[in-house]
């Protein structure tokens, strides 16, 4: 008595997109423009918390006010920065709203993969917006100048460092600048992202 072959159970392929709030569906491997949002953004990012969520505070020092501090910062560096490269600032790191903040040790972990995932994410924030894909290296200095400033207060204010090993992390610095972070509910930080977002998009545009 012959019995059919059983047929070969085929794997589902992975699923490699996320599905945002505004109904859009993100590839991460091929990221389009057109399913960029910054409302998505905005949401992701103030729910996204720095530091593993090891800070002081009722809430997470997020993603969202560290980009906005980011930015203030970078102007008060170069003062004559234009508001196509405070927007770029702005969202130095957006692409977490989809893959996360992974701290510094772990990306090295993860290597070259994480990175080229995280580009291709951040190049096609910065297309749907009207800015460079790719940001010149002056302004990706000025950019890690001013995030290492930041760093260095939320390290030292919120997330338990002594000055002299914040020192070592992220370098001293200046005294021309001071800050004083105090962690925001998501729903305002995710408000006052987006407020930062269409100001600066205004002002690229000539409407402001």
């Amino acid at each position: 008595m012959s019995t059919k072959p059983r047929p070969v159970a085929r794997k589902a392929p992975a699923r490699v997109w996320q599905r945002m709030l505004s109904g859009r569906r993100l590839d991460l491997l091929d990221p389009s423009p057109v399913d960029v949002e910054v409302d998505d953004i905005a949401h992701g990012l103030a729910r996204v918390a720095r530091w593993n969520g090891q800070t002081l505070g009722d809430h997470a020092f997020s993603v969202a006010q560290h980009s906005l501090v980011v930015e203030q910062v970078c102007a008060r560096l170069e003062p004559g920065i234009r508001p196509a490269e405070r927007l770029m600032a702005l969202h130095h790191d957006a692409a977490e709203y989809v893959i996360g903040d992974m701290i510094s040790p772990f990306k090295a972990v993860l290597g070259d993969g994480y990175k080229d995932i995280e580009n291709r994410l951040t190049e096609a924030i910065h297309i749907r917006f009207g800015l460079p894909a790719r940001m010149p290296m002056s302004l990706k200095r000025l950019i890690k100048r001013a995030d290492h400033i930041c760093a260095w207060y939320e390290a030292t204010q919120l997330a338990g460092f002594g000055k002299t090993e914040a020192d070592r992390f992220f370098g001293s610095p200046p005294r021309t600048i001071t800050l004083d972070l105090k962690p925001e509910a998501p729903t305002v930080a995710q408000k006052n992202f987006v407020a930062r977002h269409e100001a600066l998009l205004g002002e690229m545009e000539g409407r402001r």
